[in-house]
Parts: structure tokens; sequence; C-alpha cells
């Protein structure tokens, strides 16, 4: 037996109330009715918005240069969260409007503002190489006055106005502008070369995780911090007291980290290397779940739904390698493995309580719905795999900075 009561959209209207005999397969029918009747309801109702829009378009553009005018703002918000969805594309549309030159001044100043921008967006954006990109980012650095700032303060100011891009590459072309914009603003009067305030500068970033991060249990001290930097001055010491100065500035007061509105992860997996469902193994109990991968920036993230907004796990590829492999239960097998001396591989994941913890897994195994599917997911991970490229940029760097003397 079904009562059945119509309601118009919007208001609670009584029409008719019944009593109808209706079979299973009726019933079926008189569901997918009423789904139906609610999506094209909502189309209609999206159709009213969209022409009602429209109409305001139109009317802004007749009534003259107020209409431009608020036409062009609304064109430079468009292009706001195009530019925090896909920054090149971003940056073409406005460039298209005629809301910036086609130059890198132009579009440096834009970033400096970052007015409704995201930092994670503008950081991909200054590393990109491409000659373009490049001297977008020697003017945005040069946009930053470091004139009489201690070398703490200046990479404060600089790290505030975007977020590192978690490539190696990247992170190097912006440091090498960084330090040679603050030796240039300082007249070059403390450092004997620009690859001693790039070193420092770095030391200084990795001293700021090694004193702030809880999870790293032994601090480094003042002696240690001097020690590590000795003789990157072109062969040189640099002075003590300046050491000193820079480890009590960094341990009284850590560096702030651009918060972003909740567009950064969007951001960073809106354009992956790779993404789909494969079948992944647990730790402990080595039972078999399904999760939603995506692969980018060399980071493995899994999820449990499509919609989650925030992994359920990170694998940075580092330090790790990949291979085919057989399991009892699944087909179309691989796993990730701690390789180049690593003990476990360095991942984390979100607990039943919703913390994060780190994993001790010294194998990720994987199973993917078909031969080709576990061949793709293996080349696009091995292409991933990096072994801290930072650190080999960062070692290269420190030995030429402290060798370079011996040349001269």
């Amino acid at each position: 037996m079904l009562k059945e009561t119509v309601y118009t959209m919007g208001t609670a209207t009584h029409i008719d109330t019944f009593n109808i005999e209706l079979t299973q397969e009726q019933q079926k029918i008189l569901i997918d009715i009423r789904r139906r009747k609610t999506e094209l309801l909502l189309e209609i109702q999206q159709l009213k918005d969209e022409l009602s829009e429209v109409v305001s378009e139109v009317e802004s553009l007749e009534s003259g240069e107020d209409g431009k005018s608020r036409s062009k703002a609304k064109m430079m918000s468009i292009g706001r969260k195009k530019f925090n969805m896909d920054p090149k594309k971003g940056i073409e549309y406005l460039i298209e409007n005629g809301l910036l030159q086609e130059t890198p001044e132009s579009v440096a100043q834009f970033l400096h503002k970052g007015e409704g921008l995201n930092k994670t967006a503008i950081g991909d954006y200054l590393g990109e190489k491409n000659d373009f990109n490049e001297n977008v980012l020697k003017a945005f650095v040069e946009l930053h006055d470091f004139t009489d700032l201690i070398l703490v303060q200046a990479l404060r100011q600089f790290l505030w106005s975007f977020r590192l891009p978690g490539e190696a590459q990247k992170i190097d072309r912006m440091m090498e502008c960084f330090a040679k914009r603050y030796c240039d603003c300082q007249g070059n009067n403390i450092f004997e070369n620009s690859d001693t305030c790039y070193v420092l500068s770095f030391a200084i970033i990795m001293l700021n995780t090694s004193l702030h991060n809880p999870s790293v249990k032994d601090k480094p001290t003042i002696e240690q911090f001097i020690k590590m930097n000795q003789g990157i001055n072109n062969g040189q010491d640099l002075p003590r007291e300046l050491l000193v100065s820079l480890y009590d500035s960094i341990k009284a007061e850590p560096f702030k980290i651009p918060e972003d509105d909740g567009n950064d992860l969007m951001h960073t997996f809106f354009n992956p290397d790779k993404e789909g469902w494969l079948w992944k193994q647990g730790g402990r109990y080595k039972s078999w779940k399904r999760r939603w991968f995506i692969l980018n920036d060399n980071c493995l993230y899994y999820f449990e739904y499509t919609t989650d907004k925030e992994p359920r796990g990170i694998i940075p590829l580092e330090n790790i390698s990949v291979r085919e492999c057989t399991d009892r239960q699944k087909q179309h097998c691989f796993e990730l493995y701690a390789s180049g001396g690593a003990e476990f591989i360095k991942a984390c994941k979100t607990d039943s309580e919703g913390k994060v913890v780190e994993g001790k897994h010294q194998v990720y195994r994987m199973s993917a719905s078909s031969e080709n599917e576990k061949n793709d997911w293996m080349l696009r991970l091995g292409q991933s795999i990096s072994h801290h490229p930072f650190y080999d940029m960062l070692a290269n760097r420190k030995r030429k900075a402290q060798h370079n003397h011996a040349k001269n």
C-alpha cells in the first residue's frame, strides 16, 4: 500500500492524497520518476541562475564605464580562480583579456601582490622551467627588498610570499635567485659569493625543521650548527657571531608557512601523473583493501574514496624501488620496497582516530586490475622515484662553496 502526496518546488502545497496498490516494478518506476523530476528541477534552477548572471553582465556592459569596471573586476576574479586551478591557463586568460601585460614584470607584480591567489599555485608557477617563467621568477625576486635584513629575516619575507614546491629542481632555481638577490641587496659585504648564501639558507631551513618538528627527538645544538657550516664561505668559516644570531633567531621563532584556503590539496591532485583504483595489502593482518591512488610531485597518495579531501596515506618516492611480485590471493601485483640503505619506507597514514602516524613498512604491495595497468603503474612510479635529489643538489653546491678557493 502506497500513500502518495505531491508537492510543488519550494512550498509544501498538498495536491492530492490517495491510496494505490503498486507492484514492486511500479514502485521502482515511480522512484525513478521522482529522482528524474528532482534532477530536472535542479537543472531548471541552474539555468535560471545562469540566465540571471548573463542578464546582469549585459546590463553592466550597457551601463557604460561603470559596467566596464564591474565586468573587468569579474574577469579578474575568474582569472584568479583559473590560476588557482591551473596557473598557466590562469595567466593566459588574464593576458588574453587585457588584465595583464605579456611581460615577466607584469606577471611578477600580479603574483607578488597575491590577492586571492593560492600560494601553492604561485610556487608551482615560479618554479616552472621555461624562459618566460624563469624571467618571471627573477622579476618576482627583484620585488623583494632585503636591504639591511639579516638572512633569517630575508628568508621569512621570501618564504611567506609563496609555498616552496616539492620538486628539487624547482627549489634549486628559486633559492639560487633568492641568494643572488640577497647578496645584491647587501652589496655582497657578508659572503664571498652567492653559493655561500644558498648553502646557508638551506642550513637555516633544515635547522628550522629540526628545532620545531616534534618528531625530531635530537635537537641540534649551536655547536652542531656551526660545525655543519664550516668552510662554506669560499673555503673560509663564517663569523661565529653571525651563525649564533641566526641560530637564536630560528630557535626563538619558527618560520611561518603560508596557509592556503583549502585549494592547495585540490591543486596538488588536479593534474596528477597517474590516478586510479588499486588493491593495497594491509601491514599487520595482510588484508586487501581497495584504495584510490594518485601519483604526483614524487609522492604516492591513497584515499578511501575518490571524494575524500584528505589522503589516508602518503608515500614519498625517495630511497625506494618498485618490482613485480606474485601473490596467492591477487593477480597483477607489484610492490614498493625500501632501498638505497633505507631500513623502512618513509611514509605516513591516518589512523582510526584521525591522527597522523608514521608508517614502518619495508614493503607496500599493490594489485592492479590488469597486466597493462600494472605495467603502466610500475613505469610511472619508476619515473617518479628519486634518491634525495634535493640533498644531492645541496651537497654539490656545498662542495662548490667549500672548494672554489682552491682554484684561485
